[in-house]
């Protein structure tokens, strides 16, 4: 009587493990691959065919000629998926406040910031995953000035593709209005490469 039990009970473990082990898993990828073939693979954005990046994934711009994204604490170097987490440093760490302190400085020299303007959070405070693509609109308006001086383009030409990039509050209400970075910084290219 027993026996049957088991056996019973590795027949259904079997039938479970290839029905949500093999046959969901590859349904669930056949039909995303189907229905969104772009998203299924990773968002990638692509620039002549070449794979620069994923939509879904901050990255560290570093030249004046582009949009910076928010600082990253994923890793040991920043913008590392593989150890995409929070710094974990709270409101009286002395790390965390020498942090800001260095990057709000680097924000203000970059881009030749008055001492009495305020830059905005995200452009000196890293998001909870450390690989945030978007920042705020005003985060993008800040650095127009730089990147029309290191391109030699004028200043609205950049705000407008700014303005053209804002993805706003989804349904009206969720969320806060933002612009990709990558995105940006790939219609930047092609607006600088007319």
């Amino acid at each position: 009587m027993m026996w049957k039990q088991i056996i019973s009970a590795l027949r259904l473990l079997l039938l479970l493990t290839v029905v949500t082990g093999i046959v969901y898993p590859l349904a669930m990828t056949g039909v995303a691959q189907a229905v969104f073939p772009q998203k299924a693979n990773g968002s990638l954005a692509y620039v002549n065919d070449k794979a620069v990046g994923s939509v879904l994934l901050g990255q560290n711009f570093t030249t004046a000629k582009y949009f910076h994204g928010r600082p990253s604490s994923a890793g040991t170097d920043g913008y590392d998926a593989a150890g995409s987490a929070a710094s974990n440093l709270g409101p009286t760490s002395k790390k965390l406040e020498d942090t800001l302190k260095s990057n709000i400085e680097k924000i203000r020299s970059e881009n030749q910031i008055d001492k009495n303007f305020s830059i905005p959070s995200d452009l000196v405070m890293a998001s909870a995953s450390g690989l945030d693509p978007d920042i705020s609109p005003e985060a993008a308006y800040l650095q127009i000035q730089r990147i029309a001086s290191a391109r030699d383009i004028r200043e609205n030409e950049i705000r407008e593709l700014v303005i053209s990039h804002i993805q706003h509050r989804q349904f009206g209400f969720l969320g806060t209005d933002r612009v990709n970075v990558l995105v940006l910084n790939m219609a930047l290219d092609r607006l600088a490469g007319r």
